[in-house]
């Protein structure tokens, strides 16, 4: 009867010792293998090394960009896109100066100012605008009656911000009408101190007091 330590058989018990040594190996062999399986050694939450670096590069990344959300223009100010509403648009009558002498001619503008709460869309194109200067109730200018090629312009309009006139329209001292646009020889507005008002309005937008001056 064989036994552990005194295994019994025709070859000699060296030959024994040496095939159990040889299993016992293979059989620790295969407990380490199983152990490494399980274990992953290096890996503390038993994730991949290989997936574990790739998320650590996507962090620093991220980090070295801001990932912050792009901002969008326009969020900053409180604009709704909505149509002004006339009675919060405050429409202002300019000329460069308060009085004019012989050979001077004015110079007009105007400013727009949204008057309201939120920022709202006007169109402040030149089709839009009409500036007219009268002496008493005598007319005797209107830039509309000689316009050229008028054009329209949306603008955002931000609360309490004036929009003025990129550039100012010159004022030749003369009468207007429309049949007089191709004649060259006007009437000249009266001098010698005589007193003349403008007004301007913007998309049916009157300015609120007509600005004086004097022409010599």
């Amino acid at each position: 009867m064989s036994t552990i330590k005194h295994p019994v058989g025709r070859q000699p018990s060296r030959v024994y010792w040496r095939r159990r040594l040889v299993v016992g190996l293979g059989l620790i062999a295969v407990l380490v293998i199983i152990f490494l399986i399980i274990v992953r050694p290096g890996s503390s939450s038993g994730e991949p090394q290989d997936n574990k670096k790739a998320s650590v590069a996507s962090s620093s990344d991220a980090a070295a960009q801001g990932d912050q959300p792009a901002s969008v223009p326009g969020q900053a100010a409180s604009v709704d896109g909505s149509a002004c509403n006339p009675t919060q648009v405050a429409v202002e009558a300019i000329t460069d100066a308060v009085q004019y002498e012989p050979g001077q001619q004015p110079e007009l503008s105007l400013s727009i100012t949204n008057t309201g709460p939120n920022a709202c869309v006007l169109d402040v194109g030149t089709s839009q605008q009409v500036f007219t200067i009268t002496s008493g109730k005598d007319v005797y200018w209107t830039s509309t009656h000689c316009q050229s090629d008028p054009v329209d312009a949306q603008v955002s309009l931000e609360p309490g911000v004036p929009v003025s006139s990129s550039s100012p329209i010159t004022w030749d001292r003369t009468r207007s009408a429309p049949d007089t646009c191709s004649v060259a020889n006007r009437d000249a507005a009266s001098g010698g101190g005589a007193s003349y008002y403008l007004t301007v309005s913007v998309s049916g937008i009157e300015s609120a007091n007509p600005k004086q001056f004097l022409l010599y």
